[in-house]
């Protein structure tokens, strides 16, 4: 198994690419610690991962709120001893977020703090478990609108991302020589519940998908096969990298006539 003996905590796991990589990484061999702002999500993929034979156990939190990250490290170190990959996924995409002239400073607020300053927070507590264990990888979902602007406005995802980014490089570069790996995972538009009402409208929908070369939207489950091989042993030597699984968005991306 490529994550035998290994622990792995992932925020947002409740739902989308949180869920899918959890159960993709039980199923790996990883003892999972799922964590998520709703408690019945996180605890029906921790139901589904034991239902499948694997190893995990719910730990709820806001990661915008520093104390409920400690809390999250904490339970995964007492509940099974280390921690040997970080999981950095938990993240919204408001209705609200448009044009830098229109989006209200609340919607900015509120996307900062939880796409931005959770992933601060998760590495801030995280990486101390990581290094306790001897090591380890971080992930944290970055997005392709972190390289490029987007073909809608959403200027506090965008920079949210683009920050996670920029954050993810200065990390890897400060933890390479204790054994800590971090990257960065930038998926394209993915078919999940955060992007749900966004393309549920077909305007929206086709302004995207016009710019996807494949010509389909990703799925949660591409994302966590991307997610497993950076939390595996297999990319020993990738660090500091900008993942993209973006369907070739950003080798082609233009705006059609």
């Amino acid at each position: 198994m490529r994550l035998g003996n290994k622990v792995a905590l992932i925020t947002g796991a409740g739902s989308g690419i949180g869920r899918e990589s959890a159960l993709l990484f039980a199923k790996e061999g990883a003892k999972v610690v799922v964590c998520d702002l709703n408690g019945q999500a996180g605890e029906e993929t921790v139901t589904m991962i034991r239902s499948s034979g694997g190893e995990a156990a719910f730990v709820g939190g806001d990661v915008s709120k520093a104390a409920d990250v400690q809390h999250m490290i904490e339970f995964a170190e007492a509940t099974y001893d280390r921690l040997h990959i970080l999981f950095n996924n938990a993240g919204i995409f408001h209705a609200d977020d448009g044009s830098v002239v229109d989006t209200e400073e609340a919607i900015w607020d509120l996307t900062i703090n939880i796409n931005l300053k959770g992933v601060f927070l998760g590495c801030k507590y995280g990486i101390p478990a990581l290094l306790r264990a001897g090591g380890g990888s971080v992930i944290n979902t970055a997005s392709f609108v972190a390289l490029l602007g987007a073909a809608t406005s959403q200027s506090a995802y965008t920079a949210s991302k683009g920050g996670v980014l920029s954050l993810t490089r200065e990390i890897s570069v400060e933890f390479a020589r204790q054994n800590i790996r971090v990257n960065a995972l930038c998926p394209g538009p993915v078919e999940t519940p955060l992007l749900a009402e966004l393309l549920a409208d077909p305007d929206r929908r086709q302004r995207r998908l016009v710019h996807i070369p494949l010509g389909r939207f990703g799925k949660a489950q591409e994302m966590a096969n991307a997610a497993l091989f950076l939390a595996s042993d297999e990319s020993s030597f990738v660090n500091g990298s900008t993942f993209v699984v973006d369907g070739g968005i950003t080798a082609a991306y233009v705006t059609p006539e």
